[in-house]
């Protein structure tokens, strides 16, 4: 045989040997995506589990309204917390660096809930909950959407984009719904739900030990800074218009994941920890489905298909507490969660569009910011409205409020989007015409 001959049978190996080596990494990849999704999933349905639960924590400890709220806000502190001082530490020391910490520091927060279920228990294992999340989410996203990219380079995001969406709204909903039935079969409902997440979370934290890494650390590493918050001075009424968009929808989630099991409770007279585990379940994702069925939709067309969705959803949601009407109430919540997705997905995508490539992660971090406060604060003042008023009035109050605010704050986006893309054509045709 022809030293040639060899040369070409040892190359021909060689291109074998790659090739297979090759598709086993995009196999590991491939693997690590499912995996980095279900630890997502998880670990958003694990912070969302005390939700059905709150009226067991009333009952037992005798906790008002007001307390159940800030019981539930001071997980916005925890998150944004973390956003701001770690969120971004991901695209420099590697996903799995801050993913698989951010599951154990879950995990801990469950810890507190089994064995300190006293109030100051509760504020801070939400507080460590949170948290987790805020680290979670911006690191799984691009985890997902990374090993995504690995395993299948030639093929689309949108599976990516999909699967995240459904991880991240689909778990808030997940968890509570699950959370439920385990309160409802069980004996003791203040502690297994949070040993089936947390132990669930564990295993799937300890798994990814081993997923392959998407980030290359740079050499030398960059200096830590916390998280800035920037917005263009030409974009200044844009975004406050979308951020106000977002407030708003954030503070109607707010309602779901925190005092709508109390209004079943209080208002419909319905005990079932399930139909509260449903209650929550049902808005978020339903916003996951119509943000992944609608996910090739411009942004402004987005928005204003938003609006009498989540007005009718309102109508419905307060009208079910009015009249008495689980279904109404049911259907009410799904049609405002499917509203609030998409708005809160529109007024995002518009706010980063607009943003430079070198600020747009300090837009987005004002964005999540003004998302956050109105995950919270909103829901303490309806706590407090409630030790007052009765909650059907109360609820009437916020859905009217709620719904002028995002028709409000859209049509401030539509008209300032409209007049900035105006300004643009006009621009461009000037400049035709000068070079003509």
């Amino acid at each position: 045989m022809s030293t040639a001959t060899q040369d070409l049978i040892q190359a021909g190996g060689d291109a074998t040997s790659f090739g297979n080596v090759a598709r086993q990494r995009r196999s590991a990849h491939g693997i690590a995506f499912w995996l980095a999704a279900a630890a997502f999933l998880i670990n958003m349905g694990f912070a969302a589990v005390p939700t059905p639960l709150y009226p067991l924590y009333q009952q037992r400890d005798h906790i008002s309204n007001v307390m159940v709220t800030i019981v539930y806000a001071v997980y916005a502190v925890g998150v944004v917390l973390s956003l701001f001082l770690g969120g971004h530490l991901s695209d420099t020391i590697g996903r799995r660096r801050v993913f698989i910490p951010a599951l154990l520091i879950d995990v801990l927060s469950g810890v507190i809930f089994i064995f300190f279920p006293d109030l100051a228990g509760l504020l801070i294992a939400r507080v460590i909950s949170g948290i987790s999340v805020g680290l979670t989410t911006a690191t799984a996203t691009s985890y997902v959407s990374e090993l995504h990219a690995k395993h299948r380079p030639d093929a689309s995001s949108r599976r990516a984009e999909v699967v995240a969406t459904a991880s991240n709204l689909g778990g808030i909903g997940f968890g509570p719904l699950i959370a439920g039935i385990l309160a409802q079969v069980v004996t003791s409902p203040l502690k297994v739900p949070y040993i089936v997440f947390g132990a669930a979370v564990l295993v799937t934290a300890l798994a990814l030990i081993v997923a392959p890494e998407t980030v290359t650390r740079p050499d030398p590493r960059p200096r830590y800074r916390p998280q800035r918050i920037a917005v263009p001075p030409q974009e200044r009424s844009l975004f406050f218009a979308a951020t106000a968009a977002g407030f708003a929808a954030f503070a109607v989630f707010g309602v779901f994941n925190s005092l709508v099991p109390s209004f079943l409770l209080g208002t419909l007279h319905i005990e079932s920890h399930i139909t509260a585990g449903a209650a929550a379940f049902a808005p978020f994702a339903a916003a996951a489905a119509a943000q992944i069925v609608q996910s090739h939709v411009p942004s402004l067309a987005l928005l204003r298909r938003s609006v009498p969705v989540v007005v009718i959803g309102l109508a419905l949601f307060a009208g079910g507490m009015w009249a008495g009407s689980l279904i109404m109430f049911l259907v009410g919540g799904a049609l405002t969660g499917a509203g609030g997705g998409m708005v809160f997905k529109g007024a995002l995508v518009v706010t980063v569009s607009k943003a430079p490539a070198n600020s747009r992660a300090e837009v987005l971090a004002g964005y999540f910011l003004g998302a956050y406060i109105g995950l919270s604060v909103p829901v303490i003042g309806l706590g407090v409205a409630t030790t007052y008023w009765a909650a059907k009035d109360v609820m009437l109050v916020f859905v009217v409020l709620a719904a002028v605010a995002i028709a409000a704050s859209i049509r401030a986006v539509v008209r300032i989007e409209g007049a900035g893309n105006a300004a643009a054509s006009s621009t461009a045709a000037g400049n035709t015409v000068a070079g003509d």
